[in-house]
């Protein structure tokens, strides 16, 4: 059907219907697997019906589809309820297989058929993706588990279809592991991997659209700019085509952040503006959160700094509810950017130390680095050289002891000697700023004197 039903019909099909298929109907509107293993039985009934249709005359009839109908329903319910319960006793039995050494694992899967089930399948996939920020090498081990247990699952017991469409999904998994663990190699292969396997399976359109934006993540971390952007352009089209607003609302807050590595602030904030009004903060508060406190930051490096102070004002409730030091330091930072542009210097100076104490407890080095020029930016313009020079004494020690790499090394000596010769400008310390925040990404860019 190439447009959407009127009213008419859809009562009509509703009154059509017994109440074994519209327990059906229910399910289906609330279930995406269910709903995309109907489209596989949909495809599967097709082809037979291709190639039946080239052997067997047309009965010259109409057909009775009751029997149809009710068996079909039947297959549906009785697999929803085969589904359900692999699902809940999934999680007991990832425990169980990922509580052995790998080496172990591998006699479990071929020995146990008790693992050979989607439910398990599908969870060993998606605990590689909550896995992968913390511990990327985790993470693609399990995808690379469920890859091995999708060989043991029945292809007529499970649609083929589907097992190709989520063997691609834990491929696109592993990639982006690769990525995160900065093998980028690894990631391109696992990719290549993936978009294989997906050809091979349904081809469905969410499907397409969650290797788009994971594909996206690999290409802002090699600097391809304009692919990422491609890519996720194309994936909101797809989340948004198919009702999937809180996912299009996550590849947006990716976009701005591909804007905002190019220096595109403005870009950035509309694309954070939109994600916004699309972010279900029930299913995800914590994006929700990113989305304000970047778009708070951005507006902040805009110099609107009255937008970004009500932005701010707005998330704090969200703030509060997300205690750790990662989250709370970020605050202090971005707090401490909006009282420098509204020329509250004091409090700003008091917040940026805060922030850097926190990064130093953290040992993330770039942050450390980054809030440390903000404070050398206040004290630049307040001339106040005396603090600049305590400051750049204290910076030397600290970044070299948190293994940031050599031509980052060299900018911040370049700043001391600055500092030490008392010719360290605004411009010169925004300089150095500007080189850090690039090369954070790019860790093979080279650093070049501020004028030079």
């Amino acid at each position: 059907m190439k447009v959407h039903p009127n009213n008419f019909v859809l009562e009509e099909f509703l009154l059509s219907l017994s109440d074994d298929h519209l327990a059906v109907v229910d399910h289906l509107t609330v279930c995406s697997t269910c709903r995309r293993r109907m489209q596989g039985f949909r495809n599967q009934h097709l082809r037979r019906a291709r190639r039946m249709a080239e052997v067997l005359p047309w009965p010259g009839t109409t057909a009775d589809y009751t029997g149809a109908f009710r068996q079909s329903a039947s297959t549906v319910q009785r697999l929803g309820r085969t589904l359900e319960k692999e699902r809940a006793e999934a999680p007991g039995l990832f425990l169980e297989l990922t509580g052995h050494p790998p080496e172990q694992r591998d006699l479990l899967l071929h020995n146990a058929p008790r693992f050979h089930t989607w439910g398990v399948f599908e969870l060993l996939i998606q605990r590689s993706l909550e896995v992968t920020p913390k511990d990327p090498s985790y993470g693609e081990e399990l995808g690379l588990l469920a890859l091995q247990l999708s060989e043991f699952l029945d292809p007529e017991r499970y649609d083929p279809d589907l097992l190709e469409d989520l063997r691609a999904r834990a491929w696109g998994y592993i990639g982006n592991a690769c990525r995160v663990r900065s093998d980028l190699q690894g990631a391109e292969e696992a990719f290549a991997a993936a978009y294989q396997h997906f050809q091979q399976g349904s081809r469905d359109p969410f499907e397409r659209a969650l290797l788009l934006d994971l594909e996206a993540s690999l290409r802002r971390d090699q600097r391809r700019f304009e692919e990422a952007l491609r890519l996720l352009r194309r994936a909101v089209t797809i989340f948004l085509q198919n009702n999937q607003r809180h996912r299009a609302g996550r590849s947006l807050v990716k976009m701005s952040t591909v804007h905002h590595n190019t220096g595109n602030l403005d870009e950035a904030i509309q694309a954070l503006s939109r994600a916004q009004e699309l972010i279900d903060p029930e299913e995800e508060p914590r994006l929700l959160l990113c989305a304000r406190h970047n778009l708070a930051d951005d507006l902040a490096e805009a110099g609107r700094f009255l937008d970004a102070q009500g932005v701010y004002r707005q998330t704090r409730p969200l703030y509060r509810s997300f205690p750790d030091l990662w989250t709370q330091n970020r605050r202090k930072w971005v707090k401490g950017k909006i009282a420098r542009g509204l020329g509250q210097a004091e409090q700003a100076e008091s917040l940026f130390r805060a922030a850097r104490d926190g990064f130093v407890a953290e040992g993330i080095p770039y942050d450390t680095a980054l809030v440390s020029l903000e404070l050398a930016t206040l004290y630049a313009e307040q001339g106040r050289m005396a603090d600049l020079k305590r400051l750049a004494e204290e910076m030397v020690p600290i970044f070299s002891s948190l293994n940031i790499h050599r031509e980052a090394l060299a900018a911040l000596a370049y700043l001391k000697q600055a500092v030490d010769a008392e010719r360290a400008s605004v411009e010169l310390v925004n300089g150095v700023a500007a080189y850090l925040r690039k090369a954070q990404h790019a860790p093979e860019l080279r650093f070049q004197a501020p004028g030079e």
